[in-house]
This record gives C-alpha cells, sequence and structure tokens, in this order.
C-alpha cells in the first residue's frame, strides 16, 4: 500500500480568482516593476514573472500592454500627488506650504517617481500612455496654481498671472528632478536655484523659502 504523503509534500490546490480580482492583481504587479524599474521595463514577460503567473494569462486579462504600462505610470503618480497634498495639508500660511512642497519635491526621495516621469515622456508613442502623462501634469499645474492662488488671495504672492507661474514652477521641478538622476550638482543647490527663482515669481523677499 503507497504511503501516504507527508503533509510537508501536499500542495493546496490554486484558489480560482475572478476576473476582476486578477486584473487587479496584474495591474498591481505592474506598478511594482514600474516604480522598481520604470515604465519601459514594464513588459508581458516582467509583469507574468512579478504576478507570478504565465504570460499568456497576462495576455489573456489585459487589453494591450500599452494599456497596461499608461495605468502603471498613473498609479504611481497619482499616489506622489496625493502623498504630497497630504504634507502640505497640515499648514495655512502659504509660504510654510510653499517652502514644504519644494523642500519635499526637490529632496531627493523620490527618485524613483522621477524615473517614472522621465521614461514616461520618452515613450511618447505609447498613445496611452502619453494621454495619461498628459493628464497628469494638467493635474500637476492645477495643484500648483492653485498653491500660489491660495498665497495671492491672503497677500503673501505678489503676481499677476498665477497659471504661468505654476507652468514654469513645474518645469523647473522636472528639470531638476531629472538632473538628480545623473547626479548632476549637489542637492542643496539645486533647492536653492529653485527657491531663489520661485521667490522671485511670487514676489518674495529673497531667502524666505531657502
Amino acid at each position: 500500500m503507497p504511503s501516504k504523503p507527508s503533509e510537508a509534500t501536499v500542495r493546496p490546490g490554486r484558489t480560482r480568482r475572478s476576473p476582476n480580482e486578477r486584473r487587479a492583481e496584474i495591474a498591481e504587479a505592474a506598478r511594482r516593476v514600474a516604480i522598481s524599474e520604470g515604465p519601459a521595463a514594464v513588459t508581458l514577460r516582467a509583469v507574468a514573472a512579478e504576478a507570478g503567473v504565465a504570460p499568456a494569462l497576462v495576455a489573456h486579462y489585459t487589453p494591450s500592454m500599452d494599456a497596461v504600462v499608461a495605468e502603471a505610470f498613473t498609479a504611481i503618480v497619482a499616489d506622489e500627488m496625493r502623498d504630497i497634498e497630504g504634507i502640505v495639508a497640515g499648514f495655512d500660511d502659504p509660504v510654510a506650504r510653499m517652502h514644504l512642497l519644494l523642500a519635499t519635491l526637490l529632496d531627493g526621495s523620490r527618485d524613483d517617481v522621477t524615473l517614472v516621469w522621465v521614461q514616461a515622456w520618452g515613450l511618447a508613442r505609447n498613445e496611452a500612455l502619453a494621454d495619461q502623462v498628459r493628464a497628469q501634469m494638467d493635474a500637476w499645474i492645477a495643484f500648483l496654481e492653485a498653491e500660489v492662488r491660495r498665497g495671492v488671495a491672503c497677500g503673501a504672492f505678489s503676481l499677476d498671472d498665477p497659471g504661468a507661474v505654476a507652468r514654469q514652477m513645474l518645469g523647473m521641478i522636472d528639470g531638476l528632478n531629472a538632473h538628480a538622476l545623473v547626479r548632476w550638482g549637489a542637492s542643496a543647490e539645486r533647492r536653492a536655484l529653485m527657491g531663489t527663482a520661485v521667490e522671485a515669481m511670487l514676489g518674495l523677499d529673497r531667502g524666505v523659502l531657502g
């Protein structure tokens, strides 16, 4: 009579997931690949390996890898936006909020998200991704413009075009963080440069954001 297999050799049956659960699992795996290696690394095989499933299963549950990449990008940058909003929400003073906003975005702790942005711009032939990049850039402009308008409304900032200032700020933040990826210049120098420029744009005294 054959011996009964030991408990250590018995494998539990696979848990059957619903289509929505499987899609969520794949989306989360793609997000993990994108945040660790960049959107360019989000391939069918990489996502399947991260999720621990066969590539055919990923292909079955996703409309296209372009859409998977776009969704991963959106999840990552939207999380960052919510994080930044939460950080500044505890302060009422517009100058303090702006100081904290710039310090947080330029402190070097978000290089993984910067890589996601930089690679996403380079993958612009993926139209689904390009659509999401434009949407998320618009969201950042709206966020920054709201912060500028908050300061204008209470007399802390003095300027004529909050929208233009927000666009200029976003361009500088993106550029300086991209420089940080290749360690061009010191972190303190980048923060000082940004602070000086924003002080001038907001009509603040020199050094207030330093």
